[in-house]
């Protein structure tokens, strides 16, 4: 099964803390696909709200979403926009 990918840069002050993790978590589990975060040499599942704080994605760092399943393009769609939208955070 072919593996989508894309980098895209936290932006929110808070970067990729508790409710940020939490947002992209419940989004992943709406999508029919394997979602993995890569920063530096550490990967986390992204339905895992801990292993995605554990990633400790800070603003300005460059992750890269892997996507791979029936919905992998609309889930990489949606995951690059939440975090491109700095998680629907005001700040």
């Amino acid at each position: 099964m072919t593996v989508l990918e894309k980098k895209v840069t936290i932006t929110n002050k808070l970067g990729l803390h508790a409710r940020a993790a939490s947002k992209l978590a419940q989004l992943c589990s709406e999508f029919d696909a394997e979602v993995t975060l890569e920063l530096e040499d550490n990967q986390a599942d992204a339905s895992s709200i801990m292993a995605l704080m554990l990633l400790a994605g800070g603003q300005g760092k460059e992750v890269t979403v892997k996507t791979r399943g029936s919905q992998a393009k609309e889930a990489l769609q949606s995951i690059c926009q939440l975090i491109t939208d700095k998680f629907d955070e005001s700040e």
